[in-house]
């Protein structure tokens, strides 16, 4: 959108190049304006005024209007104020200024704005000494002897006001451990002389318990550490297989050849 006021817009004595893209609303641009001329903002010349303004807003076209709504209403404002100074006026409202509500309006934007620039500043310059989230260290307020001015009848009344707890007979019952470990390596070894591996989900999805789950690891862990059982992993949280160990491998041969033995024995004559 450009609304650059042009030279030939405005008269030689009063040319400026406004552009309203930079200015936040249409007190930002009646402000610059007054500022930028010098202007006592309590005798603001308002046919001057009103004619930089349209000019600076004349380049607004059809399909802005819905972001320059607020000048076009700024500029219909300042028409209606000059035309209050033109006419005549009787009653308690002669002595009244047609400027003053603008000149209120004018001042306490003025006094935002300035106050949203020191914070914006500090703000910035807080960002450039210390990190996001940083408290200064407060300092420890020094150690001072505080006299004591309690008597020993407050003390005394105090205790008093104490009352003691209910003495009331509590019981502490401790559970059994519902699942044995030993079971549990029976169950791994029992399975592992049928199957030559098995998934650790296959061991503990009959029983639906989290206890059981748990027993079935340790029990796992202990057979590991004595070499009957082998646990392999291929990536984290993967299956978990089970496959016998050395000691579980040399029991099985030994079985094996025993067996075999027996069948010789068997079948001689």
């Amino acid at each position: 959108m450009d609304l650059t006021a042009a030279e030939s817009s405005l008269g030689q004595e009063d040319f400026l190049v406004i552009d309203v893209e930079r200015f936040q609303g249409p007190l930002d641009l009646l402000l610059h304006l007054i500022r930028k001329q010098d202007i006592d903002v309590f005798e603001i010349p308002v046919a001057r005024i009103t004619r930089q303004f349209l000019a600076a807003i004349e380049g607004i076209e059809a399909k802005d209007l819905d972001h320059a709504g607020e000048f076009i209403e700024m500029a219909a404002g300042l028409i209606h104020i000059k035309a209050q100074m033109l006419l005549p006026r009787h009653g308690e409202t002669e002595d009244e200024d047609p400027r003053a509500e603008l000149v209120r309006r004018l001042l306490e934007y003025e006094q935002i704005r300035d106050v949203s620039h020191l914070l914006a500043s500090a703000e910035a310059e807080r960002a450039r000494r210390f990190g996001k989230g940083f408290l200064e260290p407060r300092p420890r307020p020094p150690m001072e002897e505080t006299p004591l001015e309690t008597t020993w009848d407050d003390v005394f009344a105090a205790a008093l006001l104490v009352t003691p707890p209910d003495p009331e007979i509590r019981f502490h019952r401790v559970t059994t451990r519902p699942v044995a470990m030993e079971d549990k390596m029976n169950l791994i070894l029992g399975t592992l002389d049928r199957v030559r591996r098995i998934e650790f989900s296959r061991l503990v999805r009959p029983f639906k318990s989290r206890s059981h789950g748990v027993m079935t690891l340790l029990a796992g862990l202990e057979l590991t550490r004595r070499r009957r059982v082998k646990l392999r992993q291929v990536e984290m949280f993967s299956e978990l297989w089970m496959y016998p160990g050395a000691e579980m491998n040399e029991h099985l041969a030994e079985t094996e050849e025993e067996g075999a033995q027996e069948e010789k024995v068997l079948e001689a004559p």
